[in-house]
């Protein structure tokens, strides 16, 4: 059965995100030319980061979270990523979707208002109960960290 995840329009030129195919794990959200900057591209300096609007709020289905990530294409193509890496919008959030892009390149990127410039994707939950304990099952790791389980 497939879950219903309900958008809404804070915009008229909000776009409601798609699927690009049939197998894709993730739904394309675009952002929005909201007229203020006249309809132009929006420039993303090296090094620099840039809010873009969706004109977009969601309601996540209860027991589940919508993950928000950067597309790989713009990503190895222009170097962009999401500032937060990747976005958790919790069940209980009804404002609009942002999205901020950095730019990791040694080239400034033009984006267009109207692009793809994330994914979402959306998850069930697990019911989780959390519990104190001083002590805690050993394993063959241990406590061992960064690197430690590359080693020969």
């Amino acid at each position: 059965m497939a879950v219903k995840l309900k958008v809404k329009k804070l915009h008229p030129n909000a776009k409601i995100p798609e699927y690009q195919t049939k197998g894709a794990a993730g739904f394309d959200i675009s952002g929005i030319d909201d007229g203020e900057s006249g309809g132009a591209d929006e420039l993303i300096e090296n090094g620099g980061s840039k809010i873009f609007r969706t004109g977009l709020a969601f309601e996540i289905p209860e027991n589940h979270v919508m993950l928000v990530f950067s597309r790989s294409g713009m990503g190895f193509k222009n170097n962009l990523r999401l500032a937060n890496c990747v976005g958790v919008i919790d069940e209980d959030y009804r404002g609009e979707l942002l999205v901020k892009l950095t730019n990791d390149g040694m080239n400034d990127v033009s984006i267009q208002k109207d692009s793809r410039i994330a994914q979402g994707v959306i998850l069930k939950l697990p019911e989780v109960e959390i519990e104190e304990t001083d002590d805690l099952s050993e394993t063959e790791r241990g406590a061992n960290g960064f690197g430690s389980t590359g080693k020969v």
